[in-house]
């Protein structure tokens, strides 16, 4: 067994790679070995040449990073191989693609080849796809569900609900004053219940920026809208935007086929976007925009301001997302973002396990800015005048 100071070597060792065999005076052996050279393919001096996309032992490599290393490492040193070794061509191999460990970075990476793949890889492709949709839709969708479901009945009450409908927190408050100290109880002479909403009493409309620089945020956009749009309480509009706008809404019943309708790349026209939504606002005071955008406008960012701001003063509730994402906030235009927020709406970036209880707060005309600072998101601020 070894020692802990020896452990501490051996993973310098790993960390530093041969180079550093002399200097630790650690000899490698068995699965050590592996990952010793699996690692050195690709961060090693001379790695070029060990690994190029044409170069069979890409699939072997594939294959001995899933064996050494748990998935989280995995799909970090594949993310590095696209970037550090340009091995774009890797993935519009079939036969690679399978031995891939998929995850939301491999899918943006994917729709953004999806355009020039043969048939063949495209089909294989889609696969991977889905396997990743399935598994962020097991992790989130049935929360999101239930945390909406609770936001859309909270949000009318009635005093006589039905006897699944009550809320008994709320009736045994109300009755308070009528407890009955022999018995124990509590008269309920008032129930307090959660109302029904009928469909379509509240419009949610998505309007994401699908620029490079957003590409994960636009996968958990789309599989968040499908998500959405399954309620029958919510009219859910999904509206993708380079410098042209696409309306996605009518593919919301596959999140798939939604994610294979975006093109991820190219300029942005953020003023295009938002005025097409406006069009889509019939009922304002009804209505949450939200804006995923990173904010750097391309086309007419006074007229873009000004289109949020009527909006805003029509009554939507609109809240701008710097990113939907795992990894926080990316570089986003401070200006543009401080001119939202004075204009009174919230932005930050947000991760996709709060994203529910965003929709859900704003669907209760809570406070945004509010429950952002409950949850430690640094929202951005108007500039000092």
């Amino acid at each position: 067994m070894s020692t802990a100071p020896d452990e501490r070597l051996r993973r310098w060792r790993l960390i530093l790679g041969s180079a550093a065999a002399d200097a630790t005076g650690v000899r490698l052996g068995g699965e050590d070995e592996g990952m010793d050279r699996a690692l050195e393919l690709l961060y090693g001096a001379d790695r070029s040449a060990g690994l190029a996309a044409s170069n069979p032992r890409v699939h072997r490599w594939l294959g001995d990073i899933r064996r050494y290393f748990p998935t989280s490492t995995v799909r970090v040193m594949q993310r590095d191989a696209l970037q550090r070794l340009n091995l774009t061509q890797m993935l519009l191999q079939p036969e690679l693609l399978e031995s891939v460990e998929p995850d939301v970075h491999l899918v943006a990476t994917l729709l953004s080849l999806s355009q020039v793949m043969p048939q063949k890889t495209r089909d294989t492709a889609r696969l991977v796809v889905r396997r990743v949709v399935d598994d962020v839709q097991r992790r989130l969708a049935q929360r999101t569900l239930s945390v909406l479901r609770g936001a859309l009945n909270r949000s009318a009450r009635t005093r006589r609900p039905r006897p699944r409908d009550i809320d008994w927190d709320r009736t045994v408050r109300a009755n308070l004053r009528h407890y009955l100290p022999d018995r124990r109880t509590i008269v309920p002479e008032r129930l307090v219940g959660f109302g029904r909403r009928r469909s379509g009493l509240n419009d949610v409309v998505l309007c994401v920026d699908q620029s490079g620089s957003m590409a994960a945020s636009v996968v958990y956009s789309g599989i968040f809208a499908a998500v959405l749009a399954s309620l029958p309480a919510l009219r859910t509009r999904l509206v993708l935007f380079d410098t042209a706008v696409a309306d996605l809404t009518d593919k919301l019943s596959d999140p798939v086929e939604v994610l294979f309708g975006t093109q991820l790349g190219g300029g942005t026209d953020i003023h295009r976007a938002l005025s097409y939504c406006e069009t889509l606002i019939d009922r304002p005071a009804r209505t949450l925009l939200v804006l995923i955008s990173d904010l750097f406008e391309g086309g007419n960012a006074p007229a873009m301001i000004q289109c949020a701001a009527r909006m805003i003063g029509a009554g939507v509730a609109f809240v701008c997302l710097l990113a939907l994402n795992d990894e926080g906030a990316p570089a986003y235009d401070a200006d543009n973002a401080a001119q939202l927020a004075a204009l009174g709406a919230p932005t930050f970036a947000c991760t996709p396990d709060l994203f529910p209880e965003l929709i859900a707060a704003a669907v209760e005309r809570r406070s945004i800015d509010a429950w952002a600072a409950q949850h430690n998101l640094v929202t951005c601020r108007p500039a000092a005048r």
